[in-house]
């Protein structure tokens, strides 16, 4: 940092499981959230109704969050892995590129390492490739009652976490059904 250059100031990190978010950091997150990906967040808590959030705040405002649900994710022919699933990563647009993402994301990780799987789905990976995230190769597929439904354009990242069994990215990775996005 060269002098004189205003050094960015540290958000507050929190962890805060969907059942203790106030209405206000309800109606925060749904509003940095479509702001960041200007489409409408409403129904976010009606599809991640056991998520739990980490929230970014300077000087008491929600800059950044990003909160995880558990899913099956089931790679190739091994038993379905408790997964710790990403959603809703943002930042406010006037706060981007100042690191607040990351270190939301950092705390997630440092949250998620008793599950046995890290996912999420993005059209960035490079963000996220960078805090050790990888994406899978593997062909994608949702398991449904009637079978697999194969997603070819979607893409998913992965990250192995302690409990982690040895994995081959090339297998076919699959998630259960779930209303709303399917990754």
């Amino acid at each position: 940092m060269s002098a004189g250059q205003p050094r960015t100031p540290h958000p507050t990190l929190e962890l805060v499981g969907v059942d203790d978010l106030s209405s206000d950091d309800r109606s925060a997150i749904i509003r940095l959230c479509a702001d960041a990906f200007e489409e409408d967040f409403t129904p976010l808590f009606q599809y991640l109704p056991d998520s739990t959030h980490v929230l970014a705040r300077l000087d008491g405002e929600l800059v950044s969050h990003a909160c995880w649900v558990t899913r099956s994710l089931q790679p190739g022919e091994l038993r379905p892995l408790r997964t710790a699933y990403v959603e809703a990563v943002a930042t406010a647009p006037p706060h981007q590129g100042r690191g607040y993402g990351s270190a939301v994301m950092q705390r997630l990780a440092a949250a998620i390492g008793d599950y046995e799987l890290g996912g999420l789905s993005t059209g960035r990976f490079s963000f996220y490739e960078r805090l050790g995230w990888e994406r899978w190769p593997g062909p994608l597929a949702i398991r449904t009652q009637h079978g697999l439904l194969h997603t070819p354009g979607e893409r998913v990242l992965i990250l192995r976490l302690p409990r982690t069994p040895p994995l081959d990215p090339r297998a076919l990775l699959t998630a259960e059904w779930r209303p709303g996005e399917l990754w």
